[in-house]
């Protein structure tokens, strides 16, 4: 049997509360620095164990505060576990916060030859395939493509973002409440987007609270209760904890 894709291993990630809070001017006045930031701690997700294979479309199901996006992270390398191990076996194309890695002082022309860069296209690819992704973004993006970003509004930023990321080759997709933005004809075109990846054999992993999303691309679910993984079966399966779950 062929090793999984991703495979977690009594996964746990520890956070430290207002870590990078910092009192205002007038409190380190009067208090002379004595009121301290909180130094307690909280585990988002421990001890979590599940493998994909490669192909499985993954729904992660949970209330807000239960460790969805941050597993997300750390599937992508972004965070690192403090406790178990995550192993990925392939290239992630990350669609989560798609405007992350945007620089507002390069144009929308420099941001996508940055962005595909940093994720591993190499600009031949992308002098190639560049009208073909400005046009995706749509019509706003490529009026302004030789703007800087900084005067793109956010739906501007996140049709770009998709454009670049969707393009990727990778075979693992993580997706975090990717179609929640945009309007009307961005979704259709997000959704035919991700049709098209799933038809060539990617693995999904996503995060999302709309069902009609999680029941059209995703076959099993993952539902997270407290940081902790309480229901690994289909996705019918992991909707039914939810709502259980929310009822009392």
């Amino acid at each position: 049997m062929a090793d999984p894709i991703i495979e977690a291993e009594g996964l746990g990630i520890r956070f430290v509360r207002n870590r990078r809070r910092q009192l205002r001017l007038r409190e380190l006045f009067i208090h002379r620095g004595a009121r301290r930031a909180s130094a307690g701690s909280f585990w988002p997700l421990r001890d979590v164990s599940f493998s994909v294979g490669a192909g499985e479309t993954v729904g992660v199901i949970g209330r807000n505060g239960t460790g969805k996006s941050t597993l997300l992270r750390l599937i992508a390398g972004v965070l690192i576990p403090d406790e178990g191990r995550i192993r990925v076996r392939g290239d992630v194309a990350p669609l989560l916060e798609l405007s992350a890695g945007f620089s507002n002082d390069l144009t929308g022309r420099e941001n996508l030859y940055l962005v595909g860069g940093l994720h591993g296209l190499s600009s031949g690819y992308l002098k190639r395939h560049f009208d073909e992704i400005i046009s995706f973004a749509g019509e706003q993006v490529e009026r302004a493509v030789d703007t800087s970003v900084r005067h793109y509004s956010s739906g501007m930023k996140v049709r770009l973002g998709f454009a670049i990321i969707s393009h990727l080759p990778h075979p693992i997709l993580l997706m975090d409440e990717v179609t929640a933005v945009g309007d009307e004809e961005f979704r259709k075109k997000c959704y035919a987007t991700i049709d098209r990846l799933l038809g060539e054999g990617r693995t999904l992993v996503l995060v999302s609270h709309n069902e009609k999303d999680l029941t059209r691309f995703c076959r099993r679910g993952l539902y997270l209760d407290a940081g902790r993984l309480s229901v690994d079966g289909t996705i019918a399966e992991a909707l039914d904890a939810y709502h259980s779950a929310a009822s009392r």
